[in-house]
């Protein structure tokens, strides 16, 4: 029997990330993947979220895979460099920086995530992963999925994300709401600049 701490946290966090309980019997929907490979499917901190771009897939993708470029584009990313040369491929790793704020267990700080790009299907998704660190704050691995689809309005984004390590699993509620926060800004600021 779970105890009323788990149970209340099982809540929390559905709450915070809009997840509705289905019932056993209704088929499960395969998770998004990047050619077989998704966001860490453990992870106790996740978060999904989709918009339709109506902008041509190229611009979208060119605009989401020149992370050299994100600055001009995403107010939230303060810098963005390749550590490889070259398009982006598989294997490809980059690191960038971003602000975190404060919460009640961490002081407001800068991140440096260092990503690695772990799948990649050129104008349909990417799949990247790694490690971010500030001063008073560790996520060990952020796991970050992109798919681009078209549809009749134009362009299905999806994004999901997952985060582990102990310090952010200390506050599962307080880290899935800053990471939500984070990716609906990434793709309304990516949407913004497609469609511009």
């Amino acid at each position: 029997m779970p105890s009323i701490r788990t149970t209340a946290l099982t809540l929390a966090v559905t709450a915070t990330i809009g997840i509705a309980a289905t019932p056993a019997a209704e088929a499960t929907p395969r998770p998004p993947t990047c050619r077989g490979e998704g966001v860490d499917p453990s992870a106790l901190i996740r978060y999904s979220t989709d918009t339709v771009i109506d902008a041509p897939l190229a611009t979208i993708w060119r605009l989401q895979t020149d992370v050299k470029r994100w600055p001009t584009w995403q107010p939230p990313v303060l810098t963005a460099d390749r550590l490889d040369p070259g398009p982006l491929h598989k294997g490809s790793r980059f690191r960038w920086t971003t602000p975190a704020p404060a919460t009640p267990t961490t002081p407001a700080t800068t991140l440096t995530i260092t990503s690695t790009v772990r799948q990649l299907h050129n104008h349909h998704c990417i799949l990247w992963s790694g490690p971010a660190t500030g001063e008073g704050l560790h996520i060990d691995e952020g796991v970050h999925l992109w798919t681009f689809k078209k549809v009749r309005n134009g362009i299905h984004v999806h994004t999901e994300e997952t985060w582990t390590g102990a310090q952010v699993e200390s506050d599962i509620p307080t880290a899935t709401k800053a990471l939500g926060t984070g990716l609906e800004a990434w793709l309304r600021d990516l949407k913004r600049a497609a469609e511009g």
